[in-house]
Formats: C-alpha cells, structure tokens, sequence
C-alpha cells in the first residue's frame, strides 16, 4: 500500500542519492522525465521476469555503482533481509556480482548486457515451449476422456491484461468463418494501428469474411481509417462515441471491452490497472449487440 510519503515524493519528484565523498545519502530534486524514463525501463524489466523488488534493486546498482546491501536497502526501502534476499536472486540471473571486499559490495552488470541476458532467457524459454508443444499435445490426446454432457455451455470469462485480449481477439478472427462485426473505440486505434490486429482483419476479409467495422466520427478516427487503406473492410463513421470496443463473430460470441475505475479502456490504463475485457457465448446478450451494431449499420447510408 502506497504511504503517505510515497506519495508525497512522488509529487515533488524527489529522490535519494549517494554522495560517495561524505558518504550520505542526499535527497535531490528529481528531472521528472528521468522519472518516467526510469518507470518504463522498469516495466520493461517486469515483462521480462524479474519482480518489482529484484528490478528496483538491479536499477539502484546499475545507476548508483557497487553498494552495500545495508545501502541499497535505504535506497529502495527494503527491509535488509529482504534485501539480501532480492540479491541473491539477482546474482542467480547473473545481473549482480559480489565484490570480495570489507565491507562486502556488490555491483551490478552492465544495463546492456542485463537487457540481452534476459531477453535472450526469454527466447530460450519459448524455443522450449515450442520444442515441447507436440509432446505435450500427444500427451494430453493419449489421456482417456472422462464423459461429459456434449450439449453447448453458455459462459462468461473475465480477461485481464493486454496479452490475453489480443489472443482472445486473434483466436476470434481465426474462428470466425462468415461475419465479424467491429465497433472501434477512439481511444484504442492507435494502439490496434501499430498492431498486425488490422493486418489479419484485412487478410480474413480477403478470404470471404464479412468485415463490418463502425468508428466514431472525429478527426483522429477519419486519418487513421484514411492512412489505413482498407481494401476489402466495410466500415462506417458514426457520431456513437459512448460505446466500448467490441467485436462479435458469427453472431454467437461477443468480445467486450469493459471500463475500469474510470479509465478509458486501454488508452488510459495506469502502471496499477490492467485492461478487462468480458468473453462470452451467452446468446442474449451477444444478440443484443448484434442487433443494436446492425440497428446503427443499416441507419447509414454513408459507408466506405
């Protein structure tokens, strides 16, 4: 939980230093772009394995030069076990070395080696998954299958996260055999832009999917539909901003993006919130939707 002097250093963009002449720690004001910098860097550290408190030490090194562990315990504010403990898991992934001197340091290795070395463990980790997938299939098809009542279960799935969002929706466009329907929110076309989501639309649609795709009317959404150049998509600009992003396939399951303590679905997620999104086959409430999306498709004329 987040104290109150958390967040007061946050505020004042402040942050602790150490001075190696008089061996103190000052406090700084703190260049708050250098702050963001150093957030994203730490993000990026998590999505490649380490945990908060193993990146937050590893940047206090690679930043501050070789330091006891009593040092960077104040630095980060860490209880010293925990500390200690963080270390030792950081000299196991070969980012932190122990210097053999009294006091006993230690130091960090190089921010550019460190981001090879894990990226590099990272690929290892899917070249093995890869290299296991058909064992793993074989296996699970070799296991006898209980029985279970065939007739079709309606459900619901939460799902959390950007990663299982965009797999959701690309097993959607890989299902879906004669008709998808997309409303797409202002706030998520650029991110959908940089992504290959609008590509596989494109390539589906060549191969006889009846892409419907309806956008808001504003400025943003005209040049990201303009400076995409859809060959074979249908879509409409509509005054309709109200509505989240949402994708059904066949008319019998529905891709739902939800808000999240107010945030505006995957434009304004904070370091603290993940993107939701609901998974359904329920059948009124998909065809709810669906008729609500053709109720707006079939009320203008003004298509592209």
């Amino acid at each position: 939980m987040e104290t109150f002097t958390d967040k007061a250093r946050h505020q004042l963009a402040v942050e602790m230093l150490y001075d190696q002449n008089g061996s103190v720690w000052r406090v700084i004001k703190r260049d708050e772009r250098i702050f963001r910098s150093i957030e994203m860097i730490e993000e990026t550290l998590l999505n490649l394995g380490l945990s908060r408190n193993e990146a937050k030490v590893y940047l206090c090194l690679a930043r501050t030069g070789k330091k006891k562990a009593s040092e960077i315990s104040r630095a980060v504010s860490l209880h010293r076990t925990e500390t200690y403990r963080v270390l030792k898991g950081l000299e196991k992934k070969g980012l932190v070395s122990l210097v053999l001197e009294k006091p006993l340091k230690f130091v960090a290795v190089p921010f550019g080696k460190a981001i090879t070395w894990l990226i590099e463990t990272e690929k290892m980790k899917l070249r093995t998954l890869e290299q296991s997938k058909d064992r793993l299939i074989e296996i699970w098809l070799s296991i006898p299958k209980p029985h279970v009542d065939a007739s079709k279960k309606e459900v619901f799935q939460i799902l959390e996260g950007n990663d299982q969002i965009e797999s959701k929706a690309k097993e959607f466009l890989e299902c879906t055999k004669y008709e998808l329907c997309i409303f797409i929110s202002e706030d998520i076309i650029s991110r959908l832009y940089h992504s290959e989501f609008l590509d596989k639309l494109e390539e589906i649609s060549k191969k006889g999917v009846d892409v419907r795709l309806i956008a808001n009317d504003s400025q943003k959404m005209r040049f990201s539909m303009e400076e995409m150049n859809f060959e074979n998509i249908k879509y409409m600009l509509m005054d309709v901003d109200d509505l989240p992003f949402f994708l059904i396939s066949d008319e019998k399951e529905l891709l739902f993006m939800l808000r999240k303590n107010g945030s505006n679905y995957l434009g304004e997620m904070t370091k603290n919130s993940r993107a939701t999104a609901l998974w359904t086959n329920y059948y009124t409430l998909t065809r709810v939707l669906y008729k609500l999306f053709m109720e707006l498709w079939n009320s203008n004329l003004k298509r592209f």
